[in-house]
């Protein structure tokens, strides 16, 4: 079973399509990494998935149940979530937050005690919440979100605003969860640095679009090595390529062309400079996931 599915989900502010007839599938079990530059419509997304915000159209199914008016709330006692920022009580502990989300969720008054300790604020829990770091609030909000053990957890932007240190921790933290809990977690953000050390799958959103869904490991498959050939005529080297049947396209100053082995890049080059082709430069490259990324997204977003 999938934990989340989506078919034509879309959102319309005005005449504005912020979200654009998407199809998500979140497998159930992984850690599913929701990526896209910033406005690109990830919140949007999630809070029509938690029923905060109502599509314009399309249909959301969430832990094998139709996400609709009548059996929402029943559908959320199993979900967890942390949206945009944490809310708190600051004159109020750490641990007298939770017992106001752990009443208002009917579960049990231990889950405070166990949830402080997984997202290791237990020497905290008496301070009031005003006096804490930006990642102890963030750790805070989720432990809020963990207090019922839920089936389903959605992050979005966890590791907003963070130093280094409260990015990694809080990174060490969500990885931990689903073969811990059982759960499946949905991870929202624009750092595709932290999704690929984070999750398992991943969906690319672009302008409302969703322009790419599968395994990370896919999405690593599109970083093929391959080699970069600088001569000192590229369109005479290209028709030379092109005799010797070696696909090849220009990019800039350089011909891309397939990985060939030891043996056969030294034939290569013996074969141009036999033409009196001067070889300026013959590099072996691969595509980093920001480059992929960049291609899949079509500009220079924020990495």
């Amino acid at each position: 079973m999938n934990s989340i599915e989506t078919h034509g989900l879309s959102k319309q502010y005005g005449n504005a399509l912020r979200v654009k007839h998407l199809d998500l599938c979140v497998p159930e079990g992984c850690i599913y990494g929701f990526l896209g530059p910033n406005g690109a419509g990830k919140s949007t997304t999630l809070k029509m998935i938690l029923g905060l915000v109502r599509p314009t159209q399309g249909s959301i199914e969430v832990l094998g149940q139709p996400m609709a008016r009548a059996n929402r709330l029943a559908v959320l006692k199993q979900v967890g979530s942390l949206i945009e920022s944490p809310s708190y009580y600051g004159h109020l502990t750490g641990e007298e937050n939770l017992r106001i989300v752990q009443m208002l969720r009917g579960v049990p008054e231990k889950n405070i005690r166990e949830v402080l300790q997984i997202v290791r604020l237990d020497n905290q829990q008496g301070k009031q919440v005003a006096h804490y770091s930006l990642g102890m609030k963030q750790r805070l909000g989720l432990a809020a979100a963990l207090l019922g053990y839920p089936k389903l957890l959605i992050l979005d932007e966890p590791t907003n605003g963070l130093d280094p240190a409260g990015i990694q921790e809080m990174r060490e933290l969500i990885r931990e969860l689903p073969a811990r809990f059982d759960m499946t977690v949905v991870v929202s953000s624009h750092l595709l640095s932290e999704i690929d050390q984070m999750a398992d799958h991943v969906g690319i959103i672009q302008e409302g679009e969703l322009i790419f869904q599968d395994t990370l490991t896919h999405l690593h498959d599109r970083s093929q090595h391959h080699l970069a050939l600088r001569t000192a005529n590229t369109p005479v080297a290209q028709t030379l390529l092109t005799q010797r049947h070696i696909p090849c396209t220009a990019e800039q100053d350089y011909l891309i062309l397939p990985l060939l082995d030891d043996g056969q890049a030294a034939d290569l080059i013996r074969f141009l400079t036999k033409n009196r082709l001067d070889v300026i430069r013959l590099e072996e490259r691969q595509k980093s996931l920001e480059d992929i990324f960049l291609e899949l997204t079509g500009k220079a977003a924020s990495l």
